[in-house]
């Protein structure tokens, strides 16, 4: 990162943590991982249902091949929509002012997912269940999945560039919209990357829906081969796991290097291990033609689900180790704004009438403490503020002077159920 003195360093907003940091870190990891698997499902069967209808006029097996397929978008798109809460409450909740800074630079755009997505939707919905109305307009039809494949495209565009942008803060007094964001170095090897892994993760998903005891495949084909079919979606997962060969190394080498460390180093030759070791077993599955009993299939699901465990923690370490010096920096700065605030706060009060008292009492502050707190004084206007610190288990009060003293104060409290046992602190 280049020196902190050219980069901008926003406050933080100093509330508490609503989980304990390394759990959120846990949650962000694994809803992510889980919520971006029927993301790669959703966008890969898109653009296989559109490819198949698209052969179907040539072989009416694909037809219904399609229409199969595209039974599981909507399936995918809604566990994709439910698990995406999860992460998008851990990011904001880990990194607040990051990924509201790099929302606001990329504007329109970001705002523009909201509608962007509804008509996604509604297009893949109108497609599903329009099969027997235009069967004798397939061209519209196919056109319908088509819009929705193209529109597809551009949504993880735009979260990658949002996502991408927040890394870097020192881009941002350059960044004037979201096309100069777009192509900051990375973006776009990163999207090449996420989309020859949906064709990845769709493909092996599809070998293993249609190789089920129960599966409608039989029925479906006329003019193809169950082990045909079978071939093309693990040649599908293959090839677009062997362009992961190309895209992952320029993902990594387009880093800045800031946050680059051994460790993330070993992290990721490990996850490419295990994707070696899945994209071999598919190549000998295809080659000894077992498809049917997918012999190697479990050990390709358990490598690769390890490949993409190492792969969503090194991105983890990655953000966490480029962010590091900036967060300090952040946190620092807050610290200060927030120490000279309560200064200059004491020197207005010390110049004002209003003066600051700190009480314990013998009840815990639970809410019905508070709020019984709260009735004592209630329509007294000498009292200007009542706080309450839970952590230390203290009543700040804010009174004028002139009107009350702290002994009346204290004394209101014990009339009540409530006894004063230390006065903290008078200001």
């Amino acid at each position: 990162m280049e020196n902190m003195a050219n980069i901008p360093v926003p406050y933080d907003i100093p509330l508490d943590m609503p989980l304990p940091e390394w759990l959120l870190v846990v949650l962000l990891i694994v809803s992510f991982l889980l919520h971006i698997l029927f993301v790669n499902l959703m966008l890969g069967g898109t653009f296989l249902t559109f490819w198949f209808e698209r052969k179907g006029r040539d072989n009416s097996d694909y037809i219904r091949l399609a229409q199969e397929i595209g039974k599981t978008i909507t399936v995918n798109k809604s566990l994709a929509v439910v698990l995406g809460v999860a992460p998008l409450l851990s990011i904001n909740a880990l990194y607040t002012v990051y990924f509201y800074s790099a929302n606001a630079l990329t504007g329109i755009y970001w705002i523009s997912l909201v509608p962007l997505v509804t008509v996604i939707f509604l297009l893949l919905y109108w497609h599903k269940y329009s099969w027997k109305k235009y069967e004798n307009r397939r061209t519209f039809h196919l056109s319908l999945i088509g819009i929705a494949s193209v529109m597809f495209l551009f949504v993880p565009l735009i979260f990658l560039t949002n996502i991408n942008l927040m890394l870097f803060p020192e881009q941002w007094a350059n960044v004037k919209g979201f096309w100069d964001a777009a192509f900051l170095w990375n973006v776009i090897p990163r999207y090449l990357h996420f989309v020859t892994a949906s064709f990845a993760v769709t493909g092996l998903f599809l070998f293993g829906y249609f190789r089920r005891k129960n599966s409608n495949l039989n029925e479906i084909l006329e003019n193809s081969s169950r082990e045909e079919i079978l071939t093309k979606f693990y040649k599908i997962a293959l090839h677009a796991s062997l362009a992961q060969l190309v895209f992952g190394p320029l993902v990594f080498f387009t880093l800045p290097w800031d946050g680059v460390t051994w460790g993330l180093a070993h992290t990721i030759i490990t996850g490419i291990a295990f994707a070696l070791a899945a994209m071999f077993f598919m190549w000998k599955d295809i080659r000894t033609k077992v498809l049917d009993g997918g012999k190697h299939f479990g050990k390709v699901v358990i490598a690769l689900t390890v490949t993409v465990m190492l792969m969503g923690t090194g991105r983890h370490v990655y953000r966490a180790t480029v962010l590091g010096p900036h967060k300090q920096a952040m946190a620092e700065k807050t610290e200060n704004y927030i120490r000279e605030a309560k200064q200059a706060a004491r020197r207005a009060e010390a110049l004002s009438n209003i003066e600051t008292m700190e009480l314990k009492i013998d009840k815990e502050l639970d809410r019905f403490t508070r709020r019984a707190l709260y009735k004592i004084y209630e329509g007294n206007t000498a009292i200007k503020d009542i706080k309450f610190d839970l952590a230390r288990q203290l009543i700040i009060f804010k009174y004028e002077k002139t009107k009350i003293s702290g002994s009346d104060i204290i004394g209101l409290v014990n009339n009540k159920e409530f006894k004063v046992k230390s006065e903290l602190s008078r200001n």
